[in-house]
């Protein structure tokens, strides 16, 4: 199993995982947060993120999103595990988010609020030196180093705003697996156009280091412009790269795209098996199809 395919697992927000969840649940506040213990990160952690954060950061350079990157580099965080007090004033001044530590995964309906009010919860602990390049649960390198840099983007802070006040929709028609989706394909794996061609925005492929070459050059994975009812109705690979990325003209296409009513779409969708991600339909607009 690669290690971006593992960031997350098959609900990338349900605390009901198939494996007991890592994190001490014990000394949470009701709303899951607890402070970051950051005289709890040993020596050892600390240059194991050193390791991973410039790692990944040598392969940014045209394979990540513009964005992304000027993300990044605002926060500063290269030198050491980041506390989350100091990202917060660079997000706060950006685009008013914060970031909220977390034992680990958490319910839905949290998930939901915290991100309906601009906090962004980011599991505290760090995956030890046998996780480099295969993890089961998002860390705190893979929530930071991944999602955080793109909070700082206006447009795609309003859509992450957006997406969280749709949870409970999605939860009062059972279509908390659909939603999920949206949040795997875009938020984890999304691919942008740009100029200078296809780039990576996901947080699940630049918090891996072998996914974020793969989804930009394989001929392997089918590439299809993105389509909401499509995405949410399309099973995702869990266990090896995914099979199909889809590919966003803009940011400002996802918020356009979440200002629409989902009912429909959920109603369609109800009871129906989902698409294999390997498929290609006749209606897709592919932009580059794999070979499998």
């Amino acid at each position: 199993m690669n290690a971006s395919a593992a960031t997350a697992p098959k609900n990338p927000f349900a605390a009901n995982t198939s494996h007991a969840l890592r994190g001490d649940y014990e000394h949470m506040r009701a709303d899951y947060t607890v402070e970051q213990p950051y005289e709890r990160y040993t020596e050892a952690e600390q240059t194991r993120w050193r390791f991973l954060y410039d790692r990944q950061k040598k392969l940014l350079p045209g394979y990540a999103a513009q964005e992304y990157i000027d993300g990044l580099e605002a926060l500063n965080a290269g030198d050491a595990i980041p506390r989350l007090e100091d990202a917060n004033k660079v997000l706060g001044d950006a685009t008013g988010w914060r970031l909220i530590a977390v034992p680990g995964l958490i319910p839905d309906d949290v998930f939901f609020d915290h991100l309906a009010n601009r906090r962004f919860p980011v599991a505290w602990w760090m995956r030890e030196e046998h996780e480099l390049d295969y993890l089961v649960e998002p860390d705190i390198f893979h929530d930071f180093f991944g999602h955080v840099p793109l909070l700082s983007n206006p447009v795609f802070a309003d859509y992450m705003e957006k997406y969280g006040k749709g949870g409970p929709k999605a939860i009062e028609h059972n279509a908390q697996h659909m939603l999920a989706r949206l949040y795997w394909y875009i938020v984890e794996f999304g691919l942008i156009k740009t100029d200078d061609g296809l780039r990576a925005f996901g947080a699940g492929m630049l918090s891996s280091k072998e996914e974020t070459i793969y989804s930009v050059e394989s001929p392997k994975p089918n590439r299809v412009a993105f389509d909401l009812e499509r995405v949410l109705n399309t099973a995702y690979m869990v266990d090896d790269f995914q099979k199909t990325y889809f590919v966003i003209d803009s940011f400002e296409q996802l918020f356009e795209i979440c200002d629409c009513d989902f009912t429909p779409y959920y109603e369609r969708g109800a009871g129906k098996e989902p698409i294999n991600p390997e498929t290609v339909l006749s209606t897709d607009n592919v932009i580059t199809k794999g070979r499998f």
